[in-house]
């Protein structure tokens, strides 16, 4: 039977005066919480004759730079062994630098193609990234070495993260067993309590009997808790690591970006700083403190229920769309989750994706668009990406959509459930924004790769195959569209309510479809392959026909394309990504001259899906010419959610075609954006506003804009004739 920790801890600290100490020693003391006599253990290495034990004294005193230069003297020498290369890579990780890391992890199996320790760091470098190899990393070391505590500690982990507790807990449970002093393994028990509202007490009271100051085991924590979406507690956590242990430079980065992710800026910069400026200079809380900077270019415009922050240079141009949309998402979503926000929802708007990067750093499973943390959403503006690339209005109603259920359940939700109805809610929002099948979702339909609902959460975190993040939220947004069609879209609000309460996918599902999770897969599986069971089995039949498509087009073999099209659109209608076979008709029948079947292979393309702005101005041409104001204008209007910066011919169609149809508002938030744009017809913007505000009656608008065409351009005849007008005019509104 071993010993106690502590006890074991205490003859160490007494026979090490009897004997040289080597570095394990002085890790031991670090790890029990002997602060000084560690440091006096790392010293007496610093001053040893082997260069290797150097090295790790350098490395337990902070100093790195010297630690690396003594590991590079140490694998100089001949025969160094593998393990050496194991250690200066684990030095290499926790000074932010995988690369180096995963080279000598390599290199050291190269030597020793059994070791287990380097098998750990490469699954610890993998698990950074949510790489699936992360587990298999794990249970490979574990193969090797069953009595390796770390590689249980690490799977244990790993096992939470991706929401398997029983394996997670068993892992952790041979972790102590294997060594009574696995702290890791311990924080990973209190973590699956907190995560199921349990106390945590009992695990917390054996960490702090083994070493009272480990703070990262309150880091690892917080973390686990930040990944099942409870942000506020991971803050509670991360203060208690630094309560404990003030100098734990990781705990306040950690808090300085949860802190962050919940809108706060002040107190994070703080955290962020005095981490960064004691050696913590990773890239999370360098880039971090680069955001909060830039933040300074930003503005701010709130309302009691919304807070949106833009980048100054577009917020004329988006505010309008934006807060409007906003409050419409509001007015939905408390009608249908009947409940109402506890506070304003704060929406960041990103036009450098690399700054919304940032926001998502170290979070598992996102797509690249947005991401909610609480009341908090952070996305990339349409000019971070393509136009055509991104839709912001649907990914607006994703994010407002997790606001709601995070908050509905407490944050207490599967991942899978969350994500799925958010891709679901885009739908019922607009059918064009529908959860479409991409070329990645049919090949894991018919390669029978979709997931099990009740282990469908693993999709979204560490993924088996490259697409599986794609495939997993396309899985959870059409089960809750099977839902809905089967049982009812009032279920999945019951689902919310279930879960909010604690339940199990499995109980869920049970107590509110009345079916068990096989059953529903079944049945899940069936109406799936009802819907794109052919299109899947035809997949490589489209794909060489496309091709042929493609290469006629190419050799504008028009005819070609025209009688070879629709069958290339039958066998898989919802693609509308790049050389898509609606847009190549739509050429064949511009070069053909044939207006009206471009403008009906258009419309087709736009009800699927299709969004290119060049695609869609055709279109609305076309819809114009052909005496359909109407269409031409709900054509443009889609533009809006797509890219309604940088492009003053869209707004001043726009404004024209809705001035025309009497639609006043419209025309005039059309204007003024175009106004705000410094377009090349300043003067014209100016008047079509003029001219819009005087329409409604508001007077001194519309002198204030006729005004402005005139400084611009002084000879406008228009405006010089407006102008008399307004004089004329006996009252002035505003």
């Amino acid at each position: 039977m071993r010993r106690a920790a502590p006890i074991l801890a205490l003859l160490m600290i007494g026979s090490l005066a009897a004997r040289a100490a080597v570095p394990a020693d002085c890790w031991a003391l670090r790890k029990h919480g002997h602060a000084a006599q560690a440091q006096s253990c790392f010293d007496s290495l610093t001053q040893s004759a082997d260069a290797y034990n150097r090295a790790e004294g350098f490395w337990g005193l902070q100093d790195w730079e010297q630690a690396k230069q003594q590991f590079e003297l140490a694998l100089k020498q001949p025969k160094s062994p593998a393990i050496w290369r194991v250690r200066y890579g684990v030095l290499f990780h926790e000074r932010f630098n995988n690369t180096d890391a995963l080279k000598l992890y390599e290199e050291a199996l190269q030597m020793d193609p059994g070791n287990a320790q380097a098998y750990v760091g490469m699954a610890e470098v993998s698990s950074d990234g949510f790489d699936s190899k992360a587990g298999e990393y794990a249970a490979k070391a574990i193969a090797l070495d069953p009595k390796l505590a770390d590689a249980h500690e690490l799977l244990a982990d790993l096992e939470l993260t991706n929401d398997d507790t029983d394996t997670a807990v068993a892992e952790a449970d041979k972790a102590i067993a294997l060594e009574s002093d696995a702290l890791d393994a311990m924080a990973t028990h209190a973590a699956v309590e907190l995560i199921a509202d349990r106390p945590p007490d009992m695990w917390l009271a054996k960490i702090q009997a083994i070493n009272p100051g480990y703070g990262e085991a309150y880091v690892s924590i917080g973390r686990q808790l930040e990944l099942h979406y409870r942000y506020e507690d991971a803050v509670t956590y991360y203060r208690k690591a630094i309560e404990i242990a003030p100098r734990l430079w990781a705990a306040h980065s950690a808090l300085g970006i949860d802190l962050m992710r919940l809108g706060k800026e002040d107190e994070p910069y703080k955290e962020l700083e005095l981490s960064y400026n004691n050696g913590y200079t990773d890239r999370a809380t360098g880039n971090s403190l680069k955001l909060l900077d830039s933040y300074k270019n930003y503005d701010t415009f709130s309302d009691a229920t919304t807070i949106l922050k833009l980048d100054k240079a577009e917020a004329a141009q988006l505010l309008p769309y934006m807060q409007a949309e906003l409050h419409t998402i509001l007015a939905t979503y408390e009608k249908k989750y009947r409940m109402t926000l506890p506070g304003p929802v704060q929406v960041e708007v990103y036009p450098n994706h690399d700054d919304f990067a940032v926001r998502t750093t170290g979070m598992p499973g996102l797509g690249a668009l947005g991401v909610t943390f609480g009341e908090v959403i952070a996305m990339d503006s349409p000019t971070a990406r393509k136009p055509g690339d991104f839709n912001w209005g649907a990914t607006l109603w994703h994010e407002m959509s997790h606001v709601f259920i995070l908050t509905a359940t407490n944050h207490r939700v599967p991942r899978w459930f969350t994500e799925g109805l958010a891709v679901h809610e885009e739908g019922k929002r607009s059918p064009e924004w529908s959860n479409r099948a991409t070329p990645e979702v049919l090949l894991a339909i018919r390669d029978k790769k979709l997931l099990p609902v009740a282990t469908l959460d693993h999709g979204f975190v560490y993924p088996e195959y490259p697409s599986q993040v794609i495939v997993s939220y396309f899985q959870g947004g059409t089960i809750c569209d099977f839902i809905e069609a089967k049982w009812s879209e009032d279920k999945l609000l019951d689902m919310v309510h279930s879960f909010a309460h604690m339940q199990t996918t499995a109980q869920a599902i049970q107590q509110n479809l009345g079916v068990s999770t096989e059953q529903f897969d079944q049945q899940y599986l069936a109406w799936i392959n009802q819907k794109y069971g052919a299109d899947a089995a035809h997949f490589d039949e489209w794909k060489d026909k496309l091709k042929v498509l493609v290469a006629a087009s190419e050799q504008k073999q028009y005819d070609t394309v025209l009688q070879q099209g629709p069958a290339v659109i039958a066998l898989y209608p919802e693609y509308v990504d790049d050389a898509n076979a609606y847009e190549l008709m739509a050429e064949a029948d511009k070069a053909r001259g044939d207006a009206k079947s471009e403008a009906a292979i258009l419309t087709a393309y736009e009800h699927a899906g299709g969004q290119m702005p060049d695609d869609l101005k055709r279109l609305a041409t076309l819809q114009e010419s052909t005496g359909q104001p109407g269409e031409a204008a709900a054509t443009l209007e889609r533009l809006n959610y797509i890219y309604p910066v940088k492009d003053e011919d869209l707004h001043r169609r726009l404004g024209d075609l809705l001035y025309a149809q009497k639609q006043y508002e419209g025309a005039i938030r059309e204007y003024n954006v175009l106004a705000a744009s410094n377009p090349m017809d300043k003067a014209g913007a100016q008047f079509g506003l003029a001219q819009a505000y005087f329409a409604v009656g508001q007077m001194d608008k519309a002198e204030d804009s006729v005004l402005g065409a005139l400084e611009t351009a002084p000879g406008y005849r228009p405006a010089q004739k407006l102008l008399l007008e307004l004089q004329k005019t006996p009252e002035k509104t505003n």
